[in-house]
């Protein structure tokens, strides 16, 4: 039986990873490149890179095409543009770009550590008022905070 770890695993022979750096680089190098943020909205409002946009991974397949409620004519335009796709931690951007990439994006990749790399670079962050998040804040928000049950069962 499969878990998490292993279908993220199965997605990375078809899914290119880049490091935050890289993505600083691409950025500068790129005025046209898309950030594409996968997770929740209340995490994208929380933090986010300025400029990225929102499509989160329970609707990204629809929001990638026209005639849905949930299209982003942005994203629908973009098969032909450079697109980074991140989260908080890098699986679901990995999962994201691997959809993507069989609706036809030629050119999408997943940001590797997620924006707790990127912070942990110490690259900014805003949250939804467009103002700068605090590094430390980010640290914060992005340390696990899983409950008992949330934790594997231990052999009796």
């Amino acid at each position: 039986m499969k878990n998490f770890l292993n279908l993220i695993s199965d997605c990375l022979g078809d899914v290119q990873e880049i490091m935050p750096w890289d993505l600083e680089e691409r950025l500068e190098a790129n005025s046209k490149l898309l950030i594409v943020d996968v997770r929740e909205p209340y995490e994208y409002d929380a933090m986010h890179i300025e400029n990225s946009i929102l499509a989160p991974r329970g609707i990204l397949e629809s929001a990638c095409e026209w005639d849905y409620e949930e299209t982003i004519p942005e994203l629908v335009k973009a098969r032909q543009r450079e697109v980074v796709v991140v989260c908080r931690s890098g699986y679901r951007s990995v999962l994201a770009a691997f959809s993507m990439k069989m609706l036809g994006f030629e050119n999408v990749v997943s940001l590797k550590t997620g924006l707790r790399g990127w912070n942990d670079f110490e690259q900014p962050l805003v949250n939804a008022e467009g103002q700068a998040v605090d590094i430390d804040d980010a640290d914060d928000y992005f340390t696990p905070n899983l409950r008992e049950d949330q934790l594997s069962p231990k052999p009796a």
